[in-house]
């Protein structure tokens, strides 16, 4: 059986392969389109059961399996599976395309609103019917027949842009080094930056140290290092990734322009005026206008102080630095020589205190405190050996499971985030789907066979990241379209991950 349409229990990502992707995902697609021909048919009823859930069964294999196909590209960004992704990626692009803009299913949603039976319906089915209906007409379910194509061809044009970026992003970070021989310019950077520099150095069969553009070695190079020039070349480099002023196979500028301009004529189709109103349907916020307002009365407000900070840390890097000119290269440098010359305090000797093994404990213990559950290590197939897996209990009863990659490498995407693997549902036959998320982050792998050290910095990221997590795994919701941060309004969504950053700074945890 192809692993990928194994649905039975967790993702088998001992087994699935790239070859796996092209025969699992088309006969998914294929067993949508003829759920959907079925559900079209005058005789189908336009009601909860006959119509909104079996839709939900369908939709949801493929996208379990188009999840792992996804999750597989942003961690193991490999070639194979690049190109089994991409090689995917229209069709799935155009089967959501097309279902968004089925008339036949669409009438029958508002059909379904408009009957006595969703009167009856409990408050979370009345929301994701309310839901499907305005995403119906964001798909495109209202445009004239004539329209559709070319909206559609848009979405496919939009999708396969997006993925480019991202991957041009990647492949411009992996293909800068710098190659340090001259010890002297390692001034300021802390030990373990350099030993991972050292052994980076060293799977290439090359001497001296290289440095990266990815978060663990480029942050710390740019907080510690004394050699302003090394700082510049750092700077520029990142600063210009995937652009005009590299390689031109990674340049992303005409793809920026590309989709301003695919958005923009896909909003006027919607009968938009632009796509930031389009973006805002379903969110919170209701106008862009009133956006704009709310960010220019924040920037207001925090102006004066961040211009004091500014001054102060120039009048700094004048007298005891002996910089009169401030660039972009040095500003994090002068500020981490500002910290420990007037308060005696330093990112770097913080991060002593606290190792991965102590860090993970504490963040159990703050959420196993607030949310009355337990964590465990448990046992499942990874996609690579530095993933871990637990599980999250309460009374004994397995309520949720999640993935753990923390570490930064060359073909995983940067950045930190949540993604759900299987989202909690009430399924046909009574019992509960048990919720599985990922939690992805771009820390400092361990070097020279210690554990790894995170900054305070690093531990927010974690901590926000399992508030995303636990919304997704700790959510009672039983109904699939709505459950954890589906259904949530991206503006809102954030609300989980800010809250359990505030407990980064309690002594009552630190002090863990």
């Amino acid at each position: 059986m192809n692993p990928l349409l194994d649905f039975s229990a967790l993702p088998r990502f001992d087994a699935i392969q790239p070859k796996h992707v092209a025969p699992a995902i088309g006969e998914l697609l294929t067993e949508n389109r003829r759920v959907i021909e079925q559900l079209a048919q005058p005789t189908t009823p336009a009601t909860w059961a006959g119509f909104v859930a079996p839709l939900t069964d369908a939709s949801e294999r493929l996208g379990r399996a188009w999840g792992i196909v996804g999750h597989l590209h942003s961690v193991n960004d490999i070639p194979p599976w690049r190109e089994a992704y991409n090689a995917l990626l229209p069709e799935v692009t155009r089967f959501y395309s097309e279902l968004g803009q089925n008339q036949t299913l669409f009438a029958k949603l508002k059909a379904l609103r408009a009957s006595a039976e969703y009167e009856r319906l409990n408050t979370t089915q009345q929301r994701i019917v309310d839901n499907d209906i305005r995403d119906f007409s964001l798909s495109g379910a209202d445009l004239a027949e004539a329209d559709k194509p070319r909206f559609q061809a848009i979405q496919e044009e939009l999708a396969a842009l997006g993925a480019k970026f991202s991957e041009n992003l990647l492949d411009a970070t992996n293909a800068f080094g710098e190659y340090v021989t001259d010890e002297a310019e390692l001034a300021g950077i802390p030990a373990d930056v350099c030993q991972a520099a050292r052994e980076a150095a060293e799977k290439e069969s090359k001497p001296g140290w290289k440095f990266t553009l990815h978060a663990p070695s480029y942050g710390p190079l740019m907080q510690y290092a004394d050699d302003r020039a090394l700082r510049a070349r750092m700077y520029r480099a990142y600063a210009t990734r995937a652009s005009e002023h590299g390689n031109p196979d990674y340049d992303n500028t005409p793809l920026i322009g590309k989709l301003l301009k695919l958005r923009n004529e896909a909003a006027r189709m919607l009968g938009y005026k632009n796509y930031a109103e389009v973006s805002l349907v379903p969110k919170m916020a209701e106008t862009p206008q009133q956006v704009a307002d709310f960010m220019r009365e924040i920037a207001a407000k925090a102006r004066p102080f961040a211009e004091k900070d500014v001054t102060e840390l120039r009048e700094f890097a004048a007298s005891e630095l002996g910089m009169p000119q401030l660039e972009s290269w040095d500003l994090a440098w002068a500020a981490e020589k500002l910290k420990q010359a007037r308060y005696a305090f330093s990112d770097e000797e913080v991060k002593q205190y606290l190792p991965e093994p102590q860090v993970l404990a504490g963040l159990f213990r703050v959420i196993e405190s607030l949310f009355g559950v337990q964590l465990a290590a448990d046992q499942a197939p990874v996609w690579h050996p530095e993933v871990r897996f637990f599980r999250i209990e309460r009374n004994g009863q397995l309520i949720g499971q999640f993935y753990l990659d923390l570490y930064a490498r060359d073909e995983k995407r940067g950045g930190a985030w949540m993604d759900e693997a299987i989202t909690r549902r009430r399924t046909a036959d009574g019992g509960i789907q048990t919720p599985v998320a990922y939690l992805n982050c771009n820390f400092s792998s361990p070097v020279g066979g210690k554990s790894a050290c995170f900054t305070h910095d690093e531990v927010i990221t974690l901590f926000h990241e399992c508030g995303h997590g636990l919304h997704h795994l700790l959510t009672e919701v039983e109904e699939l379209a709505v459950s954890g941060i589906h259904g949530v309004e991206w503006d809102a969504v954030e609300l989980p991950s800010q809250f359990m950053e505030n407990f980064c700074w309690e002594w009552d945890v630190l002090k863990h």
